[in-house]
């Protein structure tokens, strides 16, 4: 090996000085605009992540923002039909458009592709990834926020996720038991090994309200996800109860007509971004 010069133009060799980290970021379409970008993530399943996405974008799109929703849950969407969305997205030469709630909540997911939204899509993870993938770089969005909701875990998606689309921070979302204390700590992790800012901690089925006395009641004990937050030295965004009026409205693709208030201090927090 020859005497280093430090012009590395004029030299072959491969050593440490000339390596620089390859970023894995996917470019946006050309012919799209994203402001804000925050990833919706939770340590597993069960735990209402699509809800509190749901309501996060209705909440932005009641202030006035654009708001879009990536549905990263591939294998199991549920975002259409939350908001009554049904039918074949459409592309042009430049791009896919994304489809439309009533209240212009712009969306893509996988149910948006298939032609029966009941078929299974049984794909494997480096499919899975490159879906995700290309709802990022061929869909045309136009929004000031773009909710991005995540399959439950820290597998090929999140991972794929987190490294190909620029996020400007994640939610983390949980339920009380102790058992999600564990997940929760797993989801916050990886966020930190991928150094992806964290905006929050959301707790939710914190409680039930008694229709006759409005007594908080905690059926599954006191939460846990205070006591993540803490450890982490994030903010616990919101406590959201268990509510059959919020679910009703979610199976009857109606979620816009949801009048619930738990994530406007989560929304106060996101503006400031």
């Amino acid at each position: 090996m020859s005497e280093c010069t430090h012009d590395c133009s004029t030299c072959s060799e491969s050593c440490a000085d000339r390596q620089e980290p390859q970023s894995l970021l996917k470019e946006l379409n050309p012919a799209a605009r994203v402001g804000k970008v925050f990833g919706v993530v939770s340590g597993k399943g069960g735990v209402g992540k699509s809800m509190v996405t749901s309501q996060l974008a209705v909440t932005m799109r009641r202030r006035g923002h654009a708001v879009g929703i990536l549905d990263a849950d591939v294998t199991g969407p549920s975002i259409p039909k939350a908001f009554g969305v049904h039918g074949q997205a459409v592309g042009g030469e430049e791009g896919i458009y994304p489809m439309l709630s009533r209240s212009g909540i712009q969306m893509m997911s996988t149910n948006l592709l298939l032609p029966d939204e009941t078929d299974p899509v049984i794909w494997r993870g480096p499919v899975i990834s490159g879906v995700v993938q290309q709802f990022w770089t061929d869909v045309l969005w136009n929004c000031d926020y773009l909710f991005v909701d995540m399959p439950p875990g820290t597998g090929d998606v999140s991972l794929s996720v987190f490294q190909s689309i620029p996020l400007d921070g994640i939610v983390v979302v949980a339920s009380p038991q102790e058992l999600v204390g564990m997940v929760v700590e797993k989801a916050v992790k990886m966020a930190e090994m991928m150094e992806v800012p964290i905006a929050g901690l959301i707790e939710n089925m914190s409680y039930v309200l008694c229709p006759d006395c409005g007594k908080k009641l905690r059926l599954f004990g006191e939460g846990k996800t205070a006591e993540a937050a803490k450890r982490h030295h994030l903010p616990l965004l919101a406590e959201m109860p268990i509510d059959p009026a919020l679910a009703a409205l979610a199976d009857a693709g109606d979620i816009e007509s949801f009048q619930g208030s738990w994530l406007d201090a989560a929304a106060d927090l996101l503006e400031k971004k």
